[in-house]
């Protein structure tokens, strides 16, 4: 897992986000979550995550999650979860396959 911050519009300086721990393993058929932590002073933020498996394609989107307060979420795959507060975002993977082996990034977007 790797912190990820691409140059959203909304985005200033003083604004960060990076992974809790660099390197997480887990077992097939349990659950995992990773976290990152952030700072913004923007009071208005949306806490993404992706998937890169391939350095032969772009990251793929996982989900996005309004920060804590909010109910605004969207995650196709119900396997994954994220739960957010004012300064970290985690991401939880269910019933872990080999194919969940990643690079995983998070990301803020603050417009």
């Amino acid at each position: 897992m790797a912190s990820f911050s691409p140059l959203f519009p909304g985005l200033t300086a003083g604004d960060s986000i990076s992974p809790d721990q660099d390197q997480l393993t887990g077992t097939e058929g349990k659950s995992v979550t990773m976290k990152c932590n952030y700072q913004t002073s923007s009071s208005y933020k949306y806490l993404y995550w992706y998937k890169h498996d391939s350095d032969l394609q772009a990251p793929q989107f996982i989900l996005w999650k309004r920060a804590k307060g909010s109910t605004d979420e969207h995650i196709p795959d119900k396997r994954y979860e994220s739960r957010t507060t004012d300064t970290s975002t985690e991401l939880i993977i269910r019933k872990l396959t080999l194919a969940d082996t990643a690079l995983y990034y998070c990301a803020v977007d603050t417009q």
